[in-house]
């Protein structure tokens, strides 16, 4: 399965003065497979797993002479660890944070070796000793993106179509070819991007055995709770995890949640979003950028790490988006904004991580919402989501005449084919990759090499 992180991997790679590299992102996103892809490009791969091997453990654990670490872990694992030949990929690297600390020697000591660091609750133990700053780089991985879905599926010329240049404006799509693209956003919304589900709808094509895998992975993110939460908090992990999507495409209130206060609650929800599990829409006023410098910070939604684990959560069956994906589309618009958000932080460049953001008016007697806001350029870009084909969009007008400084355009994701105005572009549900990649020409090389 190729993914996009494959090729900042090979970038970070052939830098000359590459630093130690910490890839970050939730458990079971597939951060563990794209290094072991990577470590086919070297002579030799060596990979430890603190989370297993008590004798990586203990050699990891003593102090933070490298030259000794390197020596002890060569012995043990009975493998050369060589510079410009090894990649020394250090997994689970939570377990002994001091291992964290060591990446900055190894960058220091040993600049021409490639050490890779990875873990599953990598943000708590980076909370714990900090950050050797300067000496670290990073990138973000998330669940597989809808282009990556596309090609998983062996849709590769497809990734290159609404990718190409001339995408639907010199050669727009058919009706029927618009319709097929938009049953299989249906399908992803299904199956979400999480790679074990994906290679389960690969394998089988049976909606049941993907809900399986989808119960198996919650499962797996409840067990994670006792790892980083105290025991008082579990519970009320436990309780934001099945109810906070409740309130999914909804400003987020404690009182809804249940009998807890919200100084009970806040610190645990806080402890999910640092798992990466939930994700923040911080309100904005948007009249600039940084967009989070006017951020309103107890205002917010919240979205799952995955629109498939988010249907599972809530109890939602499946089955629907296979029958009539466009009937279920409409029906499930917080679905579909939720998949917006998730495509947003997907195509985003991942040296950084995204931040999600959306604006409300700010008048008791206002409605008008803008579903998220982006950064492009240099401009604040509104963003509109809409689950059907409406052309309803007041709240895009009133953004657009408060916001003059701001931005100059607009972006609507919908179930309708491609339009362009000057104030308003328009993009098919398929299409998210399109606007955000074309100011990131990084990223869409990233996903080019998906079609290679």
């Amino acid at each position: 399965m190729k993914r996009s992180i494959d090729y900042f991997l090979l970038q970070w790679k052939n830098k000359p003065n590459h630093k130690s590299l910490l890839l970050r992102g939730a458990r079971q996103v597939g951060k563990t497979h794209a290094v072991r892809t990577l470590g086919k490009t070297f002579d030799n791969f060596v990979e430890v797993n603190l989370e297993h091997d008590h004798i990586a453990q203990e050699i990891f654990s003593q102090d933070l002479n490298v030259n000794r670490i390197i020596e002890r872990l060569s012995q043990h694992l009975n493998q050369r660890i060589e510079a410009g030949k090894t990649l020394l990929f250090i997994d689970e690297i939570q377990n002994i944070p001091l291992a964290i600390t060591a990446l900055r020697y190894f960058y220091e000591l040993h600049p021409n070796l490639h050490v890779i660091a990875a873990g599953s609750l990598l943000e708590f133990a980076i909370a714990q000793v900090g950050m050797p700053v300067g000496r670290v780089t990073f990138l973000y991985m998330y669940p597989l993106s809808f282009l990556e879905f596309l090609a998983a599926l062996g849709h590769t010329g497809w990734v290159k179509v609404i990718l190409a240049e001339g995408f639907s404006t010199k050669y727009p799509l058919s009706m029927g070819e618009h319709q097929a693209f938009l049953e299989l956003v249906g399908t992803y919304l299904a199956i979400g991007g999480m790679p074990a589900a994906v290679n389960e709808w690969i394998t089988s094509k049976m909606a049941r055995d993907v809900t399986v895998i989808h119960a198996d992975l919650l499962a797996a993110y409840q067990q994670d709770f006792d790892k980083y939460a105290r025991v008082h908090q579990i519970k009320y992990l436990s309780l934001l995890f099945k109810k906070a999507l409740e309130q999914l495409s909804c400003k987020f209130m404690y009182a809804r949640v249940g009998e807890y206060k919200k100084r009970e609650l806040e610190p645990a929800l806080e402890l999910l979003i640092r798992a990466g599990l939930l994700r923040p829409v911080t309100r904005s006023a948007g009249q600039g950028i940084p967009i989070g410098a006017q951020a309103h910070l107890d205002d917010f939604k919240l979205i799952f790490l995955d629109v498939g684990l988010t249907q599972e959560l809530l109890g939602l069956n499946i089955t629907n988006w296979f029958l009539n994906p466009l009937e279920t589309m409409i029906n499930k618009g917080a679905i579909v904004e939720a998949f917006i958000g998730q495509e947003i932080v997907a195509y985003a460049d991942p040296i950084m991580k995204e931040e999600l953001f959306y604006w409300q008016r700010a008048s008791k007697n206002s409605d008008a919402e803008i579903d998220y806001l982006i950064q492009l350029n240099e401009q604040v870009i509104p963003i509109e989501v809409k689950a059907g084909t409406s052309l309803h969009i007041k709240s895009m007008h009133l953004f657009l005449d408060s916001h003059t400084e701001a931005t100059s355009y607009g972006i609507r994701f919908s179930g309708r084919q491609h339009e362009n105005t000057e104030k308003l572009h328009s993009y098919p549900l398929y299409a998210v990759a399109k606007p955000l990649t074309d100011v990131n020409e990084e990223v869409r090389k990233a996903l080019l090499s998906l079609a290679e």
